[in-house]
């Protein structure tokens, strides 16, 4: 980052006149509101907001940043959870919230275009109408900006994939003053580099979002929901594996452990069973076709030691039987008061997820840590919620371990330190144990979109 950046109060002034009309908050409240996210691990405030409402506000703002040296960190609803959107260096938060207008909804094309500040349940709301939806579902209320900037996927991402997959065009404010557009609303495009992808997953750190397009999904005609316990976390996985074996290609297939069921019926107040949990979610082209699905699927776990705890057809009762399940992560954090915790994201082949979960687990023996775990097996990735009391100096050194030797044993793996969360502030220190000489490559890339190091300092790249 550069060094000769000005004192607040030199630019402060030059920013509010030079930004007529758009809201500039230096209040308390403001700034703390922005100096943090969802995971609360990291804290630093900004020295004022922006309150984007127009692309030409987002330019506005990066061309004030570049001429003052002045750090901008973008930010929409602060769902994150590896620090992204919390300013490390100060500056600017510019948040784009409340840029949330759904420009067009294309159902013959299966796609919709929309501002960063939009969130996916909003517009699945608006897509249901035309028989379709957005298939990306993080479990927070998160804005497709975000999702977009933090490479995020979900439940669905099983059957439907990521955000790589799911944007197809971006427009992007430039620090040097451009706006951009990358991708294509084209179903394929081999022309030139693929700059949209590069940007997915950039976490603000080469550009700021002004505009996407994203991909649309018919609305499955038949869909059922099963809830199955386990006797071990092994037995679940390798249930999982075999129903991803057969063919079936499930909408969802989730894993809970015992001790996340506990805290879900201790937060929800209800009675589920104890003991590892698979949610899985099917689809069929008409319900003839869904009943065969479901038999297999029942013959596969039963076969695997799974016992049946649920199954849901209506949408009102599917919604209830995932209940537990998106509300996992916050009934976990929950079940330990003003205790630091931090949620790994870790994603392995799926021929190699009994050996992840299992030496995950030895881990935290080795380490007498009590983790919850959970996941998105049916893709690889799955989560360890690592918490401490704040008092206690020798385990709160045990997650820093924990962390870092699941890292290692993820990579050892053939995956990947993230697999959805992103890497922000939280997971620097892993890049270059992943991506060895690559790093450097990345180092030149943010260089030419961003050669002050004004954009989301302190984000992905190791110092």
């Amino acid at each position: 980052m550069t060094t000769d950046q000005p004192g607040p109060a030199t630019w402060l002034a030059a920013l509010a006149a030079t930004l007529q009309g758009v809201e500039l908050d230096v209040s308390a409240a403001g700034l703390e509101a922005h100096g943090h996210d969802e995971s609360g691990q990291h804290h630093a405030w900004p020295e004022a907001v922006v309150y984007a409402q127009t692309e030409a506000d987002i330019v506005a703002v990066l061309a004030f940043a570049s001429r003052h040296r002045v750090p901008v960190t973008p930010y929409a609803v602060g769902s994150s959870l590896e620090g992204h959107v919390v300013p490390l260096h100060g500056g600017i938060s510019l948040d784009v919230s409340r840029m949330t207008r759904i420009l067009e909804i294309v159902p013959e094309s299966g796609y919709a275009v929309v501002e960063p500040g939009v969130t996916y349940p909003e517009l699945n709301r608006q897509a249901r109408r035309h028989g379709l939806h957005f298939a990306v579902d993080p479990g927070a209320e998160a804005s497709l900006g975000g999702m977009a900037a933090t490479g995020a996927s979900g439940t669905a991402a099983v059957r439907y994939g990521t955000m790589h997959d799911n944007v197809l065009t971006l427009r992007v404010a430039l620090m040097n003053g451009e706006v951009i557009e990358v991708g294509s609303l084209a179903r394929k495009s081999s022309a030139g580099y693929d700059l949209k992808n590069l940007f997915v997953g950039s976490e603000g750190t080469l550009g700021v979002f002004t505009r996407l397009a994203v991909r649309l999904h018919p609305l499955p005609s038949a869909v059922a929901s099963v809830q199955v316990g386990f006797c071990s976390i092994q037995e679940a996985t390798a249930a999982s594996l075999l129903v991803l074996a057969s063919g079936l290609h499930p909408e969802r297939l989730e894993l809970v452990d015992t001790e996340s069921i506990r805290a879900v019926n201790r937060w929800r107040g209800t009675a589920l069973p104890g003991g590892p949990t698979l949610w899985i979610e099917l689809s069929g082209r008409d319900t003839a076709d869904l009943e065969g699905g479901l038999k297999l699927a029942r013959e596969l776990l039963v076969e695997s030691g799974g016992t049946l705890i649920g199954e849901a057809r209506s949408e009102a009762e599917r919604t209830e039987l995932w209940a537990a399940r998106h509300g996992a992560f916050y009934a976990i954090r929950a079940m330990y008061p003003g205790h630091h915790g931090r949620t790994t994201d870790l994603c392995v082949p799926i021929g190699r997820l009994a050996e992840a979960i299992s030496g995950t687990l030895a881990i935290l023996d080795r380490l007498k840590l009590d983790a919850p775990l959970l996941g998105h097996v049916g893709d690889g990735n799955f989560h360890v919620y690592l918490h401490a009391d704040p008092s206690d100096a020798g385990r709160l050194a045990a997650l820093d371990v924990a962390s870092a030797e699941m890292v290692t044993l993820a990579l050892s793996l053939g995956g990947t330190c993230s697999g959805e969360h992103g890497v922000g502030a939280g997971k620097r220190s892993y890049m270059r144990a992943q991506h060895g000489p690559a790093l450097e490559v990345m180092r030149g890339v943010k260089t030419l979109f961003d050669p002050h190091g004004l954009l989301n300092p302190g984000k992905i790249l190791p110092d």
